[in-house]
């Protein structure tokens, strides 16, 4: 799929603010005053940011309301909804730390709860496609809230919690490439199983149905070549978890800490890119591509 700017910037910046935000519902890190007005702003900014870019990607960025509608098939509108009420929970949920000093535990927990929902809801927006056999696992779901959180933990200067986190999000992530590199064969996609015509083999494409680009060609089929794939995966992973790891590891200062926020930032978007980059649509085996031999 082709990694437009606007996702990379949605599932990258709402991550780390709804990670930011789910921490300070359970009372982390613990500060008052201009600090905590500083921690919220941060979470409320990327969180809204980054669902703000998210309505570039439509085609009609002004109908985004009516995305509301749909809740019952579409995870779309769940995570319109879900995102909502987060914002509406934490919102008061902060009002009421920041102007009377009141951390209502409750009402807290139920905002943390809600920023890992619609984590969860814009994940399964990826994951419930089976057209897309790299996104269509259990393992998708996992990796959008373990960079959220680990995200959020180093936002909030939780040194042990973000470790714990990084390391096992980078694991993950490796388990994850190595299964998902074999997900499209073991799905068996194929111009027969795809047209319902003939045994595997049995037939093959004459011609691509079209001769310029079209919606399907810019949006769904998009191929980067295996070598840069290696080169992005180990500085993505290097950036995202080895480096904040080691910077997390050394005597505590607030500039190894930025230079760790700001690693883990760049190295995420260049993982996401990777992952819209790498997911092979079935779609794309009627244009020639094949995701098995490439």
């Amino acid at each position: 799929m082709h990694p437009a700017a606007s996702l990379l910037i949605f599932t990258t910046a709402s991550g780390l603010g709804f990670g930011l935000l789910a921490l300070l519902g359970v009372g982390l890190p613990r500060f008052d005053g201009l600090s905590a007005w500083a921690f919220y702003s941060l979470g409320f900014a990327l969180a809204c940011g980054g669902l703000l870019a998210s309505t570039a990607h439509l085609g009609h960025p002004e109908r985004a309301l009516k995305a509301f509608r749909e809740w019952r098939s579409s995870w779309l509108s769940r995570e319109a909804w879900a995102s909502a009420a987060t914002l509406a929970v934490m919102g008061i949920y902060a009002v009421l730390h920041l102007l009377w000093g009141l951390r209502v535990a409750p009402l807290g927990w139920l905002g943390t709860a809600l920023c890992l929902g619609t984590v969860v809801a814009t994940s399964r927006i990826y994951a419930q496609l089976r057209t897309v056999p790299r996104w269509n696992h259990w393992s998708t779901t996992a990796l959008f809230l373990g960079y959220a959180l680990s995200g959020g933990a180093l936002l909030a200067g939780q040194v042990t919690a973000a470790l714990l986190l990084l390391i096992l999000t980078g694991g993950a992530q490796i388990a994850a490439w190595m299964d998902g590199d074999r997900r499209f064969a073991a799905r068996r996609h194929s111009i027969p199983s795809a047209t319902g015509l003939g045994a595997p083999g049995g037939i093959r494409q004459f011609e691509p149905p079209h001769t310029g680009s079209n919606y399907l060609t810019r949006e769904m089929v998009f191929v980067v070549a295996r070598k840069h794939v290696a080169k992005l995966r180990v500085i993505g992973l290097a950036l995202a978890v080895l480096l904040p790891v080691g910077l997390l590891v050394l005597p505590f200062s607030h500039i190894l800490a930025a230079l760790a926020v700001v690693s883990h930032v760049a190295g995420v978007v260049v993982i996401r890119w990777l992952f819209f980059a790498e997911a092979e649509h079935v779609v794309g085996l009627y244009y020639g591509r094949d995701p098995v031999r490439r």
